[in-house]
């Protein structure tokens, strides 16, 4: 079964296919370092709102498979948050000492 990884940044698109899950779960966490070792955002200021870097989703990492979906969202401030689902996203909570990609990992069940 085929896996297939959706890296957004801005509105660029690559698409990755991954032959197992396993291998999915390793890319996402590979490109994900790199791209939250990047240039940071700035604050995006609004006339009546200010958006800090960290409300902002700089990158996003999407698995999408037959009967998984989640991914992680790289934040402007360069901090990792893993989700699940498509439609409606869940994050996924993290445990003590635990990564977003170990979260991400086990909640998917590799």
């Amino acid at each position: 079964m085929a896996h297939r990884v959706l890296i957004r940044s801005g509105p660029r698109v690559e698409r990755v296919e991954a032959a197992s899950l396993d291998e999915a779960l390793e890319l996402i966490e590979q490109r994900g370092r790199a791209l939250a070792g990047g240039p940071r955002r700035a604050a995006v200021e609004l006339r009546y709102k200010t958006f800090e870097p960290v409300q902002q989703v700089a990158h996003r990492i999407e698995l999408r498979g037959r009967g998984v979906s989640g991914g992680v969202d790289v934040r402007g401030d360069g901090s990792v948050e893993a989700w699940t689902g498509r439609l409606r996203r869940r994050v996924v909570p993290q445990e003590p000492g635990e990564t977003a990609y170990a979260a991400l990992r086990r909640t998917l069940g590799a």
